[in-house]
């Protein structure tokens, strides 16, 4: 499944990308100012920049970033640990049941490896994590990855390929430790 895009970065649609950063930067900030025992707030505050319910049985713990946040979905009984980011704007899909630890950053946009069109493109491809995931503390997933049902990924493990279900990986890069 190739899902990726290029886009350049002086064109309508990336300054779109950009109007929408500007929004999803002030909303994020908002919903970091709130604190454990506010709920209530925080998850009207996620709901309000992903643009989409969530559920009564999500948990956030603020602080948390993105510069989009249209792209994310969030399905049922997801914890979200503290300074969490999701950046780009390529689809972000977590299922049901999934834990992702504190520092964890899902990311989905880079840029092109050649020299010549660094700085004038970006490459965005989507991240799904399936249901009853858990994710470690600092560990980063990178775009195009697809996480297989009841995965395990390591604290510190940098995601670059996809995970397997039910399989534990770590590293850097992450690789399969075992199967569970």
């Amino acid at each position: 499944m190739d899902e990726s895009q290029l886009i350049g970065v002086r064109t309508p649609e990336f300054r779109a990308i950009l109007a929408r950063i500007k929004v999803a930067t002030r909303l994020s900030s908002k919903l970091s100012a709130y604190c454990m025992d506010e709920a209530e707030s925080i998850q009207k505050a996620f709901e309000e920049l992903i643009g989409k319910p969530v559920g009564d049985s999500f948990n956030l713990m603020p602080p948390f970033y993105a510069d989009y946040g249209l792209n994310i979905t969030v399905g049922r009984a997801v914890f979200i640990g503290y300074e969490c980011a999701f950046t780009g704007h390529g689809a972000i899909e977590i299922a049901d049941q999934v834990m992702i630890a504190h520092k964890v950053n899902l990311v989905t946009a880079g840029h092109p490896v050649e020299p010549d069109k660094r700085r004038t493109h970006i490459t965005v491809e989507p991240i799904t994590i399936d249901r009853n995931v858990w994710i470690g503390a600092a560990a980063t997933i990178l775009p195009g990855v697809n996480i297989g049902a009841d995965a395990v990924v390591a604290a510190g493990a940098v995601v670059t390929h996809d995970v397997p279900v039910a399989t534990l990986v770590a590293g850097v890069p992450a690789t399969v430790i075992r199967h569970l």
